[in-house]
């Protein structure tokens, strides 16, 4: 429960993941496709040759909400990038306890570890809506890097944003308590828009590497305190500067 907005569109009907080919969901022009890979990171420097290739070999996945898109420890099919909806990057306990990562909005991508040191997955990944993603294979990004080197400083530049936002996560778990994690996850969520605006208390605790009971008995204490007020479900931020000290 926080700060709600517009809900997202209806799920895909059916289940289980389909390719854009599919009846109903015709692939973009090519030229479109290539205009959208223009924007992303990786691929900004490529000429239109290049760009119109990994077009044409994109693979388009359809998710329902909820659906695992891949598993930790499965074979790396290439680099995803998010066109529509949101995806879910966590770990698993051996119990079952989730571990956020982070989310990913359209125009995002993930799983560039697995691409780039050849490795497994390193992470679960879910539909945390219904979405609509692209897959560029392992084999073409890499040989695209061979070719085009100038392409390194790109991935680069985002690996190292990664390790940043990892490096963050670490010292939120092991030197911010449950409150000051809390307030932290509130400001983020009021002024990041790639970041769910409606999630359960379980979601929260997910995200704030603890349970839903402490997350309950944390939000308690700052609506005691005057910092916030929960009201039908929703969680309206009172007082931002002093959630901002207790980060």
């Amino acid at each position: 429960m926080i700060l709600s907005r517009p809900p997202v569109s209806a799920p895909a009907t059916g289940s289980g993941l389909a390719p854009a080919t599919s009846p109903g969901l015709a692939p973009a022009p090519f030229s479109a496709r290539a205009a959208v890979l223009r924007a992303q990171p990786y691929f900004a420097l490529l000429d239109e040759a290049d760009l119109e290739f990994l077009s044409a070999h994109l693979v388009e996945m359809r998710y329902a909400k909820g659906e695992a898109i891949f598993l930790e420890g499965e074979p790396c099919r290439g680099l995803y990038i998010v066109r529509e909806g949101q995806a879910r990057i966590y770990k698993l306990s051996p119990e079952g306890r989730e571990q956020v990562l982070r989310y990913c909005g359209a125009g995002q991508s993930f799983n560039e570890v697995a691409v780039f040191d050849g490795g497994l997955n390193p992470a679960n990944v879910s539909a945390s809506t219904p979405c609509h993603l692209w897959v560029v294979p392992c084999d073409l990004i890499i040989g695209m890097v061979r070719k085009r080197p100038e392409m390194a400083m790109a991935i680069i530049r985002s690996l190292g944003e990664q390790m940043r936002h990892l490096v963050s996560l670490v010292e939120d778990l092991s030197l911010r308590n449950i409150s000051a994690r809390l307030a932290k996850l509130l400001l983020e969520i009021a002024s990041d828009e790639q970041l769910p605006h409606k999630l359960t208390q379980q979601e929260m605790a997910a995200q704030l590497g603890t349970v839903r009971e402490m997350v309950a008995r944390s939000l308690k204490q700052l609506e005691t305190r005057g910092l916030i007020k929960i009201e039908r479900g929703r969680i309206v931020i009172l007082d931002r500067q002093m959630l901002e000290k207790m980060v």
